[in-house]
């Protein structure tokens, strides 16, 4: 009898915080989990919805944050490019460079993947500035599990 192998995905745990400005806030962030789920993989556990000032720039405009706890099977590059896509998908046209921040319907930052370090020009994981912003640190202690 022939035998048969079963080829299983790696499954990898990141964390992504969610940030809109422009719009009707709460709707984008429900948009971008969708798309999430379809693009990148089932997520798990998602925070509280979180407002917060802008940081890093002057707006009128608040912002709503979340954290969302996801499953993947994407390595680094492709779940930065999984998450650029959805990001245009959804109407952003340009990116933060070199510290200057703008409006945005929505962004998407990659904080935690597994227990990785990653650290390349484009793509620096933990996120670098994490620990300096209540609206991401809250949200991600609220989903946070250290046993994955």
């Amino acid at each position: 009898m022939p035998c048969s192998y079963l080829m299983t995905e790696t499954l990898h745990i990141t964390y992504l915080g969610l940030g809109s400005n422009l719009g009707d806030k709460v709707e984008n962030i429900n948009v971008a989990v969708k798309k999430i789920e379809e693009l990148i993989g089932r997520v798990v556990r998602q925070s509280a919805l979180h407002l917060s000032a802008p940081w890093g720039f002057d707006s009128d405009n608040s912002f709503v944050n979340a954290v969302v706890a996801c499953q993947t099977s994407l390595s680094p590059r492709k779940l930065l490019k999984a998450t650029q896509a959805i990001e245009r998908e959804m109407g952003r046209t340009e990116k933060s460079l070199n510290g200057v921040y703008h409006d945005r319907i929505i962004d998407i930052d990659i904080l935690l993947y597994d227990d990785w370090r990653i650290d390349y020009p484009d793509l620096k994981i933990p996120h670098p500035l994490m620990r300096d912003r209540d609206f991401v640190m809250i949200p991600l202690s609220q989903v946070w599990r250290d046993d994955e």
